[in-house]
């Protein structure tokens, strides 16, 4: 009897959380095209190369590109929710809209194969591309951030993973692709640390010791972290995947969480950051907020390992 195989390859959107990450933001030079096209379809490769060192190390590297470049890069149409990183501005604070044609988001057990692959992607890509950001990132003890709150917990598992993150036949020739967006948060951690546990356990919406969620707020009042970046319509809730990673610099006073949001919908997300940055009801905006600031903001699709590689 024979079986009838998917022929299209998502990037491993769904690798395994490791130990360390890179998050490499670029803009591209639009004469380069062919240089850039060249590194991205053949990225798998340099994978291959630098990852044979240690198989147990994991290894990946999902690439994701912007609306400004997806054209002239990929030839075809733009995927349908695919547009630039809306600026969401509340009465408070703000979700910044920043610049970025490709995203890397490298990971592995060991930061030395992160560090690697990143030199030979920007090795190979050379002058064809100017920094916009670059962030490595750690496992924090039990996956947690660095205001002291496992993070990613609601992350789907299993069967709903794919659901959750890949795009299907609602647009077929994008199919086990992803959007995907990035933010860099820096935390004022002296004033987080002036509240008392109870007092950030409300903020987020958990308990910090064993990370079991707290009852929500009644509607129309305050609602925690937890709440607000939780979507949901007569269809049920919509997961994205999450794969935030801690990072710092404690000489420098700087201590961040780097956000990335793997999903099938891009409006689940920016939905999320509506309620987050505006309120809901507007006027009261996520606490979390008033710790945390956004200074990049950033969309991009990761197009299948099919896609990518036919680019060639």
């Amino acid at each position: 009897m024979s079986e009838r195989r998917v022929p299209i390859a998502p990037q491993q959107v769904d690798a395994p959380l490791t130990r360390s990450a890179i998050f490499l933001v670029l803009t591209v030079d639009e004469t380069r095209f062919d240089d850039v096209r060249a590194t991205v379809a053949g990225i798998e490769d340099i994978v291959k190369s630098v990852g044979f060192r240690d198989l147990d190390a994991r290894l990946s590297c999902t690439v994701g590109v912007g609306s400004r470049i997806w054209r002239g890069l990929t030839g075809h149409p733009l995927p349908a929710e695919l547009h630039s990183f809306p600026e969401v501005s509340g009465g408070a604070h703000t979700a910044v809209s920043t610049p970025g044609d490709l995203l890397f988001h490298i990971r592995a057990e060991r930061p030395d194969l992160c560090f690697e692959l990143e030199r030979l992607i920007l090795e190979q890509l050379g002058t064809a591309v100017t920094v916009d950001d670059e962030v490595s990132g750690f496992r924090y003890f039990d996956a947690r951030d660095l205001l002291g709150f496992v993070d990613g917990s609601a992350n789907p598992v299993g069967p709903d993973l794919p659901e959750a993150t890949l795009v299907g036949a609602e647009d077929s020739a994008f199919a086990g692709g992803s959007y995907v967006v990035v933010q860099k948060y820096l935390h004022d951690l002296d004033a987080w640390q002036s509240l008392t546990t109870e007092q950030q356990e409300a903020v987020i919406g958990r308990r910090k010791a064993d990370n079991i969620e707290l009852d929500d707020a009644a509607v129309g009042t305050q609602q925690a972290h937890k709440t607000l970046a939780t979507i949901t319509d007569e269809s049920g809730e919509h997961d994205i995947l999450r794969d935030n990673m801690p990072f710092g610099r404690p000489g420098a006073g700087e201590f961040g969480t780097y956000f990335i949001g793997y999903s099938r919908r891009l409006w689940v997300i920016e939905r999320m950051l509506q309620r987050m940055f505006i309120g809901d009801p507007p006027g009261l905006h996520d606490r979390i907020l008033d710790f945390s600031v956004a200074h990049t903001g950033t969309t991009f699709f990761a197009p299948s390992a099919t896609f990518l590689s036919s680019l060639a």
